[in-house]
């Protein structure tokens, strides 16, 4: 699956347009991880595990994202972003999305 946030790919040709594909995942802070984070807060400096949260919850997106578009028979994803809002304190839901398309080498 080739993925970009480009409308196009170079070296390659769009033949058909599938429509909007996304991905969504809802994430929570544990209470552990809020312990660790509150610690690491307070010496300051990057708090490594939102880091992994975050990065887990964009990979699970993007993952799911890749899946519909597969469903769908896309090969490729054109004009991809994220998106993340905050549900309730502590609950975070992060989104992927794009244009799900079939492409062919030029």
């Amino acid at each position: 699956m080739i993925v970009t946030t480009t409308n196009e790919i170079a070296g390659y040709r769009i033949v058909r347009h599938l429509g909007i594909v996304r991905g969504v995942t809802v994430r929570s802070r544990s209470v552990v991880g809020n312990f660790v984070g509150g610690i690491q807060s307070v010496f300051g400096g990057k708090l490594s595990i939102y880091v992994e949260l975050a990065e887990a919850a964009r990979k699970e997106a993007f993952d799911h994202m890749c899946e519909h578009a597969e469903q769908g028979g896309a090969n490729a994803i054109v004009g991809m972003r994220y998106d993340a809002t905050e549900i309730m304190d502590g609950i975070t839901e992060v989104l992927a999305y794009g244009a799900a398309v079939v492409v062919e080498k030029v």
